[in-house]
């Protein structure tokens, strides 16, 4: 393999741009390109329309009342300059990893290592979390459809009375294996699923426009202007998935062209929809009154008094965190597949499977283990670590097009962020911003987890990287596949 050390020695060394796109082809570690532009766009989609509007938008409501309309604004504001960076670093980067990728290729392996560390507990915990809230729908989705819930035995964790939770199991398994049988037949799965829950969206609009009362947004501004940037620290959140589909840069068939598209155009669909969906809320029932894990339903239901409508919307709640679940873990899946190939992490796991062309082992390894969390672990505790991480990596991702621009300006760059420095910078800032807001055990957590990271980088990262000593641990051979399974999964 060849690798280039840029010049910065020991923990800080950077790979070679050409290096990480040329290691891609190495024989048995290429995965296949097999996506769309229109199948990232969808999950990009997938990955933020979900537990976001389908929840987060009461809690930003009780803060900012009607005003949480400007509050969504504001948060595509605070992302649009992260996904600007994004897409230029993908279209020139086209390699799995996301942020981990773009880092190692601008600040050095040990600035890598913490990110693709941290977005490993990111993403694990985001899968665990949306699957407990899956199990919780699905219930609220049986009481209201047929008049039943599951026994609270399988159902809840033992903490929270139960044994443990069936449903977070059964969709966290579901999901792994649909990732094990091939990328694009996870892109179709998600394609559908992003469909169901953009038109169960638009008839939520619609049916609340047929609903509306203007007299819920006097006041528009009931705890003044300062409560819509603090609910759009929270509303924040449910834009967060963009960046997922930078992680499957090595599968897009013609990713120079397709991961900007998917990235701006997945962040564009959202907020459309977003801003809509809110007004059309606020529309028939008092900010106030959408609390609850099911605002978009409640707010059909007791405000608007059409019990039917919210049992369609509580079905699309379903369907739109399961696509959510599918699209965080196949970001997670890719991003350590990506620490894997490089040696950070052992590498018999980024083998590629010789007939589905995913990392099999990798997949069903990362999901027994977020089977466990999902099971036995409370949503509230899960829930407790939040995304931080993300948050850094948008910054990182922002400094990296910063530094890629002054040290290699003759890269091929198929898309470009307009009027940099400035635009990255705002970005920068604006994660800052939003970052003060998260509670300090955050911070701790974070901290502890990073530790974990650094003596497990010291102890195995640093002596097998593949950058600094390529004959450390040599990428194993893939398997070998006969005449039939050889071809791959091309649907």
């Amino acid at each position: 393999m060849a690798v280039r050390n840029a010049g910065r020695p020991g923990v800080f060394a950077i790979r070679d741009v050409s290096t990480l796109v040329t290691e891609t082809h190495e024989a048995g570690h290429e995965l296949k390109r097999a996506v769309s532009a229109s199948q990232l766009t969808a999950m990009g989609v997938g990955a933020i329309i979900g537990t976001g509007i389908f929840v987060v938008i009461g809690q930003g409501a009780v803060m900012a009342g009607p005003g949480v309309i400007l509050s969504f604004v504001l948060a595509a504001i605070a992302c649009v300059f992260s996904a600007l960076s994004y897409a230029e670093l993908a279209s020139s980067i086209p390699v799995s990893g996301s942020a981990y990728t773009y880092a190692y290729a601008t600040l050095g392996e040990l600035v890598a290592w913490i990110i693709g560390w941290d977005l490993i507990l990111e993403y694990g915990v985001s899968v665990a979390a949306v699957a407990v809230g899956w199990g919780g729908n699905l219930n609220a989705f049986f009481d209201a459809a047929f008049g039943f819930k599951l026994p609270h035995a399988i159902s809840a964790s033992p903490s929270d009375g139960g044994v443990f939770n069936l449903p977070a199991v059964f969709i966290v398994l579901a999901i792994t294996f649909v990732l094990v049988l091939g990328v694009r037949e996870s892109a179709r799965t998600n394609m559908v699923m992003v469909v169901v829950k953009l038109v169960i969206l638009t008839f939520f609009i619609v049916i609340a426009m047929f609903n509306f009362s203007t007299a819920n947004f006097h006041p528009f501004l009931p705890h003044g202007a300062s409560a819509v940037t603090s609910a759009a620290a929270i509303i924040f959140f449910a834009f967060i998935g963009f960046d997922a589909v930078s992680t499957g840069s090595e599968e897009a068939r013609q990713p120079e062209r397709d991961l900007p598209l998917a990235i701006i155009g997945s962040l564009a669909i959202c907020t459309l929809f977003y801003i809509l969906t809110s007004i059309g809320a606020i529309g028939i029932s008092p900010a106030s009154k959408l609390t609850g894990d099911a605002p978009l339903a409640d707010a059909l239901h007791y405000g608007a008094g059409i019990t039917w409508a919210a049992g369609i919307v509580a079905f699309g709640a379903l369907v739109a965190i399961t696509s959510v679940v599918l699209v965080i873990m196949y970001g997670q899946t890719r991003i350590f597949f990506a620490m894997c190939r490089d040696g950070l992490l052992p590498t018999r796991f980024a083998t590629v499977h010789p007939r589905y062309g995913t990392p099999a082992r990798l997949t069903i390894g990362l999901g027994a283990l977020i089977v466990i969390l999902a099971a036995f672990v409370p949503l509230g505790q899960i829930v407790e670590l939040t995304n931080i991480g993300t948050l850094f990596a948008f910054i990182l991702v922002n400094i990296g097009v910063i530094i890629l621009r002054r040290t290699r300006p003759d890269m091929p760059r198929p898309y470009r962020v307009p009027w940099s420095p400035v635009l990255p910078i705002l970005g920068v800032l604006f994660a800052l911003y939003l970052m003060r807001y998260l509670p300090w055990l955050t911070w701790v957590r974070f901290g502890i987890w990073l530790l974990i990271g650094f003596v497990i980088y010291w102890l195995y990262g640093f002596r097998h990287s593949r950058l600094r000593n390529p004959a450390a641990e040599p990428l194993p051979a893939a398997p070998p596949a006969d005449t039939a399974e050889g071809r791959g999964s091309d649907g």
